[in-house]
């Protein structure tokens, strides 16, 4: 349908994977959409054609086996109703163990979906300003006009908005080699932790390294390591370097290969905030006297300040996962790999996400969102997709989803019935949820979902995630028939 004066129930500004799901979501559960998209009278720098949930990017959705988050999250999608997913089922081009799209065809699809659906308008105008109409789901993307965003900055606060991001790589904690790292905060303000307490005393052992990466593995209790997570900078792992390996690390960072920046990103860093690699071409020392600086910490095995230290964050509660401090990046994925496993600790680090620095505009969700990704200064209006911090086409597909499922309870009058938070969709939630000291975007990595109960024991890392599918898939199921 076309023409802007049907009557709607729900307005949704952004006609991108985000919000189409969440519109084709709401008309399905019998609500009136009005889908308000830009083009064809205005496109962003990174867009191509008129249709509707254009990729601008890939033709890949990324990893298909449940083994891996984003996977898992495909296939709830899929047990849920997803049109985005049955239109990429539908348009799948063969891509090994990845879901790819013949991206036309899948705009063709995605927009045949939407136009013919008996409950949605779809209304073609650029929107300058948060509409009036409540409700309404802003799902604008990574590139909102600079009106509109200002718009929203003026709304909630121009601290609360981004306009790019920088991001860090993080790694698995099971991937880190414990022997070789340590917790520490700088100047002594809180000494060892308990789960390193039991490496410092095998460290004199000296046995070899595999013996040593199981004894001085971190904690698999869920509660110890909550524990570890919440004792402030005691929570930060310090990988220690030697000059020697120091200015390898240097050099490698200077001399890797980097994604260049697009024509319409127009990046300018901020002096806070710069990728490693700009920082190391300063000069061979400025790392050591910025994220690399190892004052107030004594590595435990010598007595002495190591070199340089790189420092890790928990990224999550449970601390399964870890966040390379300061260390956001343009290298290519590969170089990433490289680089970062010369790291003492890191060479064998499973990446559950990688680097990067492109234009984004994003809110700070954990500081602006209600439970229904509603923003608390402005009733009605809720958020989803790329602009309220997921990362992806696929989580931003989910995001839209939720969104859509939580504003159709409100609507209804009904208690909010959230996806469990053991499982992806759940873990979309979560991630929008959780504060971080700086919140960045992010794709669904399994530090988004809930840990096994310690009852499952020690299972390997592939194991784990098993488990972990097989049950967020049984939540699901339970979830979905409940609703």
């Amino acid at each position: 349908m076309n023409g802007a004066e049907s009557p709607h129930d729900v307005v949704v500004v952004g006609g991108g994977l985000a919000g189409c799901e969440a519109a084709y979501q709401l008309a399905q559960r019998g609500l009136r959409v009005r889908l308000v998209e830009m083009k064809p009278h205005r496109r962003t720098p990174a867009q191509t054609s008129d249709r509707l949930a254009e990729l601008v990017c890939s033709n890949s959705l990324r990893g298909a086996a449940l083994s891996n988050a984003v996977g898992l999250l495909k296939e709830e999608l899929r047990r849920v109703g997803s049109l985005a997913l049955r239109c990429a089922d539908e348009t799948s081009v063969p891509a090994g163990g990845a879901l790819a799209v013949d991206r036309e065809r899948f705009a063709e699809a995605m927009t045949r979906a939407i136009e013919a659906h008996p409950r949605i308008t779809v209304e073609h105008r650029e929107v300058t300003e948060i509409p009036a109409e409540r409700p309404v789901i802003l799902a604008t993307g990574p590139l909102t006009s600079d009106a509109l965003a200002a718009s929203l900055a003026a709304a909630v606060g121009a601290e609360h908005l981004a306009y790019y991001d920088a991001i860090a790589p993080i790694v698995s904690a099971d991937s880190i080699d414990w022997s070789r790292v340590w917790k520490q905060s700088r100047y002594g303000k809180g000494g060892a932790v308990r789960g390193d307490r039991a490496a410092q005393r095998e460290q004199t052992a000296q046995p070899d390294r595999a013996a040593q990466r199981e004894q001085t593995a971190p904690p698999e209790d869920a509660a110890e390591r909550r524990d570890d997570a919440e004792a402030g900078d005691e929570a930060y792992v310090n990988c220690p370097f030697d000059e020697a390996q120091y200015k390898a690390f240097v050099q490698a960072l200077v001399a890797s290969e980097k994604v260049e920046a697009r024509a319409f990103e127009e990046v300018r860093y901020f002096e806070g905030c710069l990728p490693c690699e700009v920082m190391a071409a300063r000069g061979e020392q400025t790392l050591s006297f910025g994220p690399m600086k190892p004052v107030g910490l004594t590595d435990p095995r010598t007595g002495r300040r190591p070199y340089a230290v790189l420092q890790l964050r928990p990224e999550d509660e449970a601390a399964t996962a870890y966040n390379l401090v300061g260390f956001q990046t343009r290298m290519k994925y590969a170089e990433q790999l490289r680089v970062f496993r010369m790291v003492p600790g890191l060479e064998e680090a499973e990446f559950l996400r990688m680097g990067s620095v492109h234009r984004n505009t994003f809110v700070d969700a954990p500081a602006l969102l209600g439970p229904a990704m509603e923003l608390r200064a402005l009733p009605g209006v809720h958020l989803a997709g790329q602009i309220s911090g997921v990362e992806g086409y696929v989580e931003s597909a989910a995001a839209g989803f939720v969104c859509a499922i939580l504003l159709a309870q409100q609507l209804r009058n009904e208690p909010l019935r959230p996806p469990p938070p053991t499982t992806a969709l759940g873990g979309i939630l979560t991630h929008l949820g959780r504060k971080q000291p700086t919140y960045q975007p992010s794709n669904i990595t399994w530090a988004h979902i809930a840990p096994l109960d310690p009852a499952h024991g020690k299972l390997r890392k592939r194991a784990r995630y098993e488990v972990m599918a097989e049950r967020a898939l049984r939540d699901l199921d339970a979830w979905w028939a409940a609703g």
